[in-house]
């Protein structure tokens, strides 16, 4: 793999700490707070006398530069308040080994530690907590490595997909990534929660596309697929890799792609028969050729300038294939719908996250490379997953629930089918296959709010949760399935036993898929060193002998 690249804001936030801190003789006698940072300090500084560059990569609160580290890749705004709780010391590492050495530091001094890739994290769980903690902030090691001849990417876990996305298409317009459109997303955390996007009825999640990895466990052995061995490597895809160690490389299956696909974007209203169009929705886009991906986001809003409200429905449509073909199709199995050749755009499937992401196709791809040009996110979030179509009263229902929004609310829908029915629900941890139609990403923002904390904020929680109780007939049951990269802690966080763990656990793994999770965790992190709220862990022996009990019985 080539070695890891220095971003030029990086390199910025490092000359501003040089300034502060000259050697690091200056930099510990700086360090107050607890005899534990010191010591942290103390046991991680490297032997040799080159510490000037070595103290570039780790940060402390009395640093400048901390806030500004800390901040850069908050990529949910609500978290960036004063409150928040902030990492005892920030490791940038910029290779393997100090990864390893910040592990073994922070299990001497006993400090939690947290992984954060690219900050798109509903909870915030990557960069707070409310204990002290070592947060593993990867941007400093985000090489990619496209082998176009065998169809390969290996992707360190400080990239985020549109720095991917960007290689590939500096190589070949005809291989690309099934992976998600927002660009900022970091690829480390991604993989490991199983990753969906525009490919997924073609090519399945991105987590199936993974080949092979290079894994740090909990005693700091760097592992790669065969040596971790098939349960720890079926695990980290799609169980949430940070419960049982660090990913340090994915390798990735590149999937191909015509040189040119099809896009459309199409509003409808319920005077336009919005309420008719998405109930037929729900039959024909998870069952239509595997080429064709709509996915659909439904707002509130007024009508021009009166106070009348109505519901708009957006159909974004991306076609593998030639407008040629994809009107056809669409005029036998969707001509209600109403797609017209001159709403369809051929473009590079590079061009098509970009509109994907709300930009104008003509917009330079270089943006998917730029971290600070995306917008932030300031939102909460809830998801769902629909096995049996939503019938028309039902949809009238959720429209008139959204009309009661004061305009902070969105749905975002996708829909599955095709390559995802291929895969048993045990295939790897994501259980979320045969039988799911359609995927539901609810959210409310906190636009034009100090906090999240305001009463309008508040409201607006409230709303969504309200939201999620009218949606319960609607959606799958027995568990109610819920989207563990969307992580969710309105769903509950205790582990103290299974019971309380399975609210959460069965629904973002089912209960098969949980199980086995947490018998592989016992085995390769038996002390649960890497843990966090949602993590798979185990926190007392009846627990663990309960697992250990059904392994045995499995076997």
């Amino acid at each position: 793999m080539k070695k890891s690249q220095i971003s030029s804001s990086v390199v910025f936030l490092l000359v501003l700490c040089l300034s502060f801190c000259n050697s690091w003789a200056n930099l510990s006698s700086l360090v107050d707070v607890t005899p534990g940072t010191e010591n942290f300090m103390s046991c991680i500084q490297p032997k040799s006398n080159n510490v000037t560059s070595f103290s570039q990569l780790i940060f402390t609160p009395v640093n400048a530069s901390f806030i500004p580290i800390w901040q850069v890749a908050v990529q949910n705004t609500r978290f960036l308040k004063p409150s928040t709780p902030k990492p005892s010391i920030i490791v940038t590492p910029v290779d393997e080994t100090l990864v390893q050495k910040a592990l073994f530091c922070a299990k001497k001094h006993g400090y939690e530690i947290r992984i954060r890739s690219g900050g798109h994290d509903y909870e915030g769980l990557s960069y707070t907590a409310d204990v002290p903690f070592v947060m593993l902030d990867f941007t400093n090691m985000r090489s990619i490595d496209v082998d176009v001849a065998n169809r390969t990417a290996w992707v360190q876990p400080g990239a985020v997909l549109g720095e991917l996305y960007y290689s590939i298409s500096q190589k070949t317009d005809t291989l690309y990534f099934p992976a998600g459109v927002c660009p900022t997303v970091g690829v480390g955390g991604y993989m490991g929660g199983g990753g969906y996007g525009n490919l997924l009825r073609k090519y399945g999640t991105a987590a199936d596309n993974v080949l092979d990895v290079r894994f740090m466990d909990v005693n700091g052995n760097i592992l790669d697929r065969k040596s971790m061995g098939k349960d720890l490597f079926w695990a980290i895809r799609g169980g949430g890799a940070s419960s049982f160690g660090i990913v340090l490389a994915w390798k990735l299956r590149l999937v191909p792609v015509p040189e040119k696909v099809t896009v459309f974007i199409l509003n409808k209203t319920l005077e336009e028969g919005a309420t008719k169009n998405f109930h037929k929705y729900q039959y024909v886009a998870p069952t239509i050729d595997r080429n064709l991906h709509i996915r659909t986001q439904v707002f509130a809003e007024y009508i021009g300038n009166t106070t009348k409200k109505t519901i708009r429905i957006m159909f974004e449509g991306i076609y593998q294939g030639t407008r040629d073909t994809l009107l056809p199709l669409l005029d036998e199995k969707f001509p209600e719908l109403g797609v017209r050749r001159e709403i369809c755009e051929e473009i590079r499937s590079i061009q098509s996250t970009v509109v994907f992401w709300g930009l104008p196709s003509s917009t330079p791809i270089e943006i998917l490379t730029n971290r600070s040009a995306i917008a932030k996110l300031n939102n909460k979030s809830k998801s769902d997953y629909v096995r049996t179509p939503i019938p028309i009263r039902g949809l009238r229902k959720i429209w008139r629930k959204l009309m009661q929004n004061d305009g902070s609310a969105l749905l975002m829908i996708n829909p599955f089918g095709g390559r995802m029915a291929d895969y048993s629900e045990s295939a790897i941890p994501y259980p979320h296959r045969a039988g799911v139609l359609l995927q539901i990403l609810k959210t409310v923002n906190f636009n034009g709010q100090t906090s999240d904390t305001t009463p309008t904020s508040l409201k607006r929680i409230m709303w969504l949760r309200s939201l999620d109780e009218l949606l319960t007939p609607y959606v799958s049951k027995n568990p109610r399935e819920a989207y563990s990269n969307y992580n969710d802690l309105d769903l509950g966080v205790g582990s103290s036993n299974y019971e309380e763990a399975s609210l959460w656990g069965e629904r973002y793994w089912k209960r098969d898929n949980f199980q086995k999770l947490i018998r592989i965790k016992a085995k390769v992190d038996p002390n649960n060193f890497f843990r966090r709220p949602q993590s798979i862990l185990f926190s007392n022996t009846s627990l663990y002998m309960r697992h250990h009990f059904l392994e045995k019985g499995s076997n």
